[in-house]
């Protein structure tokens, strides 16, 4: 058992200096639970709606299970970015890709912007920095992270029912995202194989 004074002594060595305080914290917390209650336009392989929070829990760890295929990336960056990606949907709700017009793009993107400025300074800064590297689109790790994006999307349609998807869907899981990989031999592999297994489902459901 640990003594008193050893719990003492633990309790002065992990001070640290906060930079926000607990409730500032919570209040992000709240505002991005939201996610978990926003439907995207999908569903999971038994035919349930799938939220914007599934979806971006599942896209982070397709980013950390790629650290030994792109060393000198920074996964741990594209995995943040991969978090934080559609934290703009807290407000707006998803809109799928096919439709969605640049008003509502703008739109999402100014009320995120408008949150994050909210937000204890440095904390607001770290978002504002990362969401301007996902959106210029320079850097391996945000070319990663919206190839992702766009995979995950199309491994879930594969996965989900075949009577869930829209018309032009058909097309897309056939065509969408080869752009997004071609920087990437791997990825662009993994894309490949992903359209086996739609020509495969299509074929055989």
């Amino acid at each position: 058992m640990m003594c008193y004074n050893c719990y003492k002594h633990k309790s002065e060595f992990i001070e640290v200096k906060m930079s926000m305080n607990v409730r500032e914290y919570l209040d992000i917390i709240h505002i991005a639970e939201r996610l978990k209650d926003t439907p995207r336009h999908c569903t999971t392989s038994h035919g349930r709606t799938e939220s914007v929070a599934e979806h971006s829990w599942r896209i982070s760890l397709m980013a950390l299970l790629l650290r030994n295929e792109f060393p000198d990336v920074d996964i741990n960056k594209v995995v943040n970015m991969c978090l934080i990606h559609d934290l703009g949907e807290c407000f707006t709700g998803d809109i799928p890709t096919f439709i969605k017009t640049d008003s509502e793009r703008e739109t999402e993107d100014s009320l995120l912007q408008k949150w994050v400025n909210s937000m204890p300074t440095e904390v607001s800064n770290d978002l504002t920095a990362l969401l301007s590297e996902m959106e210029a689109q320079k850097t391996a790790e945000a070319k990663i992270y919206k190839a992702l994006d766009k995979l995950e999307a199309l491994i879930q349609h594969n996965e989900s029912p075949l009577n869930t998807w829209s018309e032009n869907e058909f097309e897309l899981n056939k065509t969408y995202a080869f752009d997004a990989v071609a920087f990437s031999e791997w990825l662009t592999e993994l894309r490949k194989a992903i359209l086996e297994d739609t020509i495969e489902k299509i074929t055989t459901e």
